[in-house]
């Protein structure tokens, strides 16, 4: 009976020490400077666009968007280690007029607003999200993808960067 305690007990301390994990879907990899540059280009982001980058990790991409293109953004992340680190980055930037980042869950996100989705996420998320993102986008909107595509939706065009797979899909009607 004791030893159940104790195991019990050290479950317990287990999960909750390392529970945070348990929750991520992926683990946090910066997006390489070069691939952010890719990826922008690649969805021919203008002015006008509403970048959203979902599980925006640091906000590179949405500040990179900002800063180069002037557009506004969005990124959500479900670590508020990242959310912190990525309103810190926006104000060195000093696109916190132009930007925002959201601790929450992506999945439950609406994303209605964007013309560009950018992510960097496995393809098992990727094709989760793929539903949601054929719903909510409008027309036009443009999903742009770092290294992982979504199954057997066929991407408008592939590219590849210095070892890097972009691709990217467009709404249509």
């Amino acid at each position: 009976m004791k030893k159940c305690k104790i195991f019990t007990l050290m479950l317990l301390i287990g999960f909750f020490t390392s529970g945070w994990a348990f929750c991520q879907d992926v683990v946090y990899v910066p997006t390489r400077p070069f691939v952010v540059d890719a990826m922008l280009q690649l969805a021919n982001v203008q002015k006008t666009d509403i970048v959203y980058d979902l599980g925006c990790g640091d906000g590179r991409l949405v500040i990179a968007a900002a800063k180069n293109y002037g557009t506004r953004g969005k990124g959500i992340d479900i670590d508020p280690e990242r959310i912190e680190e990525a309103n810190k980055n926006a104000q060195e930037a000093g696109v916190t007029d132009k930007v925002e980042f959201v601790l929450g869950n992506l999945f439950e996100a609406d994303v209605s607003e964007a013309t560009v989705v950018t992510l960097f996420l496995l393809e098992s998320l990727n094709l989760k999200l793929r539903p949601k993102l054929l719903e909510q986008l409008k027309p036009g909107s443009r999903v742009v993808s770092n290294t992982f595509s979504m199954g057997d939706w066929v991407p408008d065009t592939v590219l590849s960067v210095d070892g890097y797979t972009i691709y990217l899909w467009t709404i249509k009607e």
